[in-house]
Formats: C-alpha cells, structure tokens, sequence
C-alpha cells in the first residue's frame, strides 16, 4: 500500500519561508515523477512545482526564483523550499506521484501567509 505523507506546513507572515516535506513508503518512490499541487479556497487543484526521475523541474510562473523543488531518492521523500511567500500562496499543498500506470496523492498540508 503506497502511502504519501507531507508535512511542513504551517502559519507564516509574508515574506517568511516554509518547507514542505513529501515522505513516501511502499512504492519505489524514484521511478516516478513527484509534484507539489495546492488548492485554495473556491479554486481549482495547480500544479507548482514537478521534478521528473530524471530531475527535469518546472515550475508554476507565479512562484518561479521563490519555490524549489527536489527529491531524495535514498530517503523516499521530495520537498518543496518556498521562500518570500504572499498571501496568495494560501492554501493546501498536496504531493503528487505519478507514473505510467499510477498516481498517488497525500493527504495535504495546510500553508497560511498571513501577518
């Protein structure tokens, strides 16, 4: 059963900075592609930041030279370094793992930027 658990998530001013971190267990967590998706209030699930096996990243434009993805394959777990947050990063952040034939979701972990 493949579990995906983040945490880092939490309450910071603007400005601040958070990481987000993506533990995986029972899949090879190396083979897939890892994503960082958030969901605010009344909108739509977005891709931020996606980092492929290979270690190609791109990223969401409105967070680009704030947000850095990368992984660990050793350790089973991605992260997601946000630096100079707004508020309207507000919202939850989901890890994502997707490969040829399955994906997996965590169960999310709330960020606040707020002063």
């Amino acid at each position: 059963q493949v579990q995906l658990v983040e945490s880092g998530g939490g309450l910071v001013q603007p400005g601040g900075s958070l990481r987000l971190s993506c533990s995986a267990s029972g899949t090879i967590f190396g083979i897939y592609t890892m994503g960082w998706y958030r969901q605010a209030p009344g909108k739509q699930r977005e891709l931020v930041a996606g980092v492929t096996s290979g270690g190609r990243r791109n990223y969401l434009d409105s967070v680009k030279g704030r947000f850095t993805i990368s992984r660990n394959n050793a350790k089973n777990t991605g992260y997601l370094q946000m630096n100079s947050l707004k508020p309207e990063d507000t919202a939850v952040y989901y890890c994502n793992l997707s490969g040829a034939r399955n994906t997996y979701w965590g169960q999310g972990t709330q960020v606040t930027v707020s002063s």
